[in-house]
């Protein structure tokens, strides 16, 4: 019965699984991470995107599945000369990514190699530009130029550099040597004129600390003199308003101030005394109690 009902339906199945096999082939369901490269007859035909998508069955063939992810090239060393003739060794690591299936897979046969080479001409070519201090201190700079060098160079392929990086520079031994040197030759002359700086600074301020005293003495002296100015002009009116008996009295007022003045010093002496001096100083008494 069932070979029966097989052998009248036979036509009706195989078209049933031509059908089936038909639309297997004709529909295409790419990842979000690829991209296909369709051929017809040999040539290239189309580029599938992620999603679905649907080509013509026995005719379109899927050729090439292309991972668009971000890729890195394995860490790379090459030997350059600075323009100061100084050899170094170059670590060098590049980033990048498949923009254009169609060109990478029909324009270059082995992508991480092209980039590779091309990688190591411009960095020597770079390097071959710059003296060995520019290139340690300006490293960043320079990355940035291999960068660019790298995406001209590799825009026919496809391919977009998302980054480039120099990952060390290696000197070799003289050269480190002759660097260690050259670093302790600088710190010993920096710190000469660190000591020089310091002792100068410090003649500067004993120079101003000298002129400050000298500027503070005459400012005493000036003001000294002002206040015997003062005194002076004092007396004098003094003298005009009271007539003679004021000028005796300030002769007197020195007299007994000098004589207290013997009369405190620190040593055990004698002094003697003329009697005329006696008597000025009794006179002098007199005009402090004011007698006459």
């Amino acid at each position: 019965m069932i070979e029966e009902i097989l052998s009248e339906n036979i036509v009706l199945l195989a078209a049933a699984v031509f059908v089936i096999i038909v639309i297997l082939k004709g529909v295409r369901i790419v990842s979000q991470s690829e991209k296909h490269v369709v051929e017809r007859f040999g040539r290239l035909h189309s580029v599938l995107g992620p999603g679905i998508n649907f080509v013509v069955p026995f005719l379109d063939v899927v050729r090439h599945k292309i991972s668009i992810l971000e890729r890195q090239l394995p860490t790379a060393s090459q030997d350059a000369i600075t323009k100061d003739n100084v050899l170094v060794q170059v670590d060098t690591s590049v980033f990048y990514r498949i923009t254009e299936p169609e060109k990478t897979v029909y324009r270059i046969r082995d992508v991480d190699d092209a980039i590779s080479t091309t990688v190591a001409g411009i960095v020597r070519a770079q390097i071959g530009r710059m003296d060995l201090d520019e290139v340690q201190a300006n490293r960043a700079h320079l990355i940035d130029t291999i960068k660019l060098s790298v995406e001209d160079a590799v825009d026919d392929w496809g391919i977009e550099v998302t980054r480039a990086e120099i990952l060390d520079v290696n000197l070799d031994q003289q050269t480190r040597q002759a660097m260690l040197q050259q670093l302790n030759a600088e710190r010993a002359r920096r710190a000469q004129v660190t000591e020089a700086e310091g002792q100068k600074r410090a003649v500067e301020l004993h120079a101003d600390a000298e002129l400050y005293e000298a500027e503070q003495k005459a400012k005493a002296r000036r003001i000294s003199a002002e206040a015997e100015a003062y005194a002076t002009e004092v007396v004098a009116q003094a003298i005009k308003n009271n007539g003679i008996e004021a000028a005796q009295y300030q002769v007197a007022l020195k007299q007994v101030e000098a004589l207290n003045a013997l009369g405190n010093g620190d040593g055990k002496q004698t002094i003697v005394v003329p009697a005329a001096a006696l008597e000025a100083f009794g006179d002098a008494f007199k005009l402090l109690k004011g007698g006459s």
